[in-house]
């Protein structure tokens, strides 16, 4: 028993030391999303630390293995939806991007449940939903007006 003790231990010592990247990485200011408000202060406390590049990297995300499931988190959400990089998307994807963030919403699936374990703030009640739902929609409409 020791032994094993002795030996989850060495792993989870050197496992410390595998390099994650956890960067912030620079973007134009004006290529992140203009929002106004109450939509602006949602986003930011509940959807900004995964979908922009401005992430808040919170102690356990620097202590393996709970530090790969965050980074890849985010990573993919970035990947998936990247506010502070939304200019850059074309009016196609900035539609489409509108679908999905209603989709996600209507669904209640975002934040994800094991975010919300750490990031209670983040949660958004039933009232905020209808003002993202909203906001995006309005936008969807604008932005078919546009094409």
């Amino acid at each position: 028993m020791k032994l094993a003790l002795i030996i989850v231990l060495t792993i989870f010592i050197l496992i410390q030391f595998i390099p994650i990247e956890r960067d912030n990485p620079v973007s134009d200011p004006s290529s992140e999303i203009e929002l106004q408000g109450e939509v602006k202060m949602i986003v930011q406390t509940s959807c900004y630390d995964c979908h922009s590049n401005n992430t808040t990297w919170p102690w356990y995300s620097y202590v393996a293995p709970v530090s790969w499931l965050v980074t890849y988190d985010v990573h993919e959400a970035r990947e998936e939806l990247n506010f502070s990089m939304w200019n850059t998307y074309s009016q196609k994807r900035m539609n489409r991007k509108f679908q999905e963030i209603v989709e996600e919403i209507e669904e209640e699936e975002m934040p994800l449940p094991i975010y919300l374990l750490t990031h209670s703030k983040a949660d958004i009640d039933q009232a905020q939903r209808t003002v993202l739902i909203n906001w995006a929609n309005s936008n969807l409409d604008s932005l078919s007006l546009k094409q």
